[in-house]
């Protein structure tokens, strides 16, 4: 019996007026989006350092972002050479400025779906009153 009723709760979950199926795991994660912003506001691509620095992360965290990404489509990632130094070149697919631009668009609508429930809940105080308008 309890069975059911979890798989009803989760079929109401995903059915909700709250359930956002367009936020993308892929994309939602804070370094992933922080990579794809980087790269749809640089349209030629950004070298491998240029994202770590932009973005603050380290070698091996941004590789496995760059990886996720990649095997999703949503970017490219070319390797080449500038004199003798090897340069790494990110840039971001048709595929994935659709599907960011998708994204973006799902999340302004639970930015305003929460605020649309934010003002038409009451405020509550931090000992539990209600608080001045």
């Amino acid at each position: 019996m309890k069975m059911a009723s979890r798989n009803k709760s989760t079929a109401a979950a995903t059915s909700g007026r709250f359930a956002y199926a367009g936020l993308d795991r892929v994309i939602h994660e804070r370094a992933r989006l922080s990579l794809l912003t980087s790269l749809i506001a640089n349209p030629s691509g950004l070298l491998f350092g240029e994202l770590k620095q932009l973005c603050a992360l380290t070698d091996g965290n941004l590789s496995r972002h760059l990886q996720v990404l990649q095997e999703a489509e949503l970017i490219t990632v070319s390797k080449s050479f500038d004199r003798i130094r090897p340069q790494t070149i990110c840039r971001i697919t048709s595929f994935g400025r659709e599907r960011f631009l998708a994204y973006l668009s799902e999340l302004e609508n639970v930015v305003r779906d929460a605020a649309a429930a934010a003002a038409s809940e009451p405020v509550r105080g931090t000992i539990g009153k209600l608080a001045p308008a």
